[in-house]
């Protein structure tokens, strides 16, 4: 099965990742076989998607500089800086 070409990348920890518009942060990360980018706090289990529609808070990522939001509700655009790094460094904690 060959995929679309992308029409756009994104760079998500310095690695570029190909999106369709209209996509979501999480489901091009998902779609480039990316499967979890945090560990929880306790235990440092894998996280990425897994609502995907916004319920809980396991697929967060920090978009160019601002505060960590969801992935799964964030439309990607060209352009857009993304980094995986856990929540608390990302906020500066």
């Amino acid at each position: 099965m060959t995929q679309p070409s992308p029409d756009f990348h994104i760079t998500v920890d310095g690695r570029p990742v190909p999106v369709a518009a209209g996509q979501t942060i999480g489901a091009a990360l998902h779609a480039a076989g990316v499967r979890s980018w945090r560990t929880t706090r306790f235990g440092g289990r894998p996280r990425g998607l897994f609502c995907g529609i916004g319920v809980c808070f396991d697929c967060l990522v920090t978009v160019n500089g601002r505060p960590p939001e969801r992935a799964c509700l964030l439309e990607a655009e060209p352009g857009d800086a993304v980094t995986t790094a856990p929540v608390e460094e990302a906020a500066g904690a």
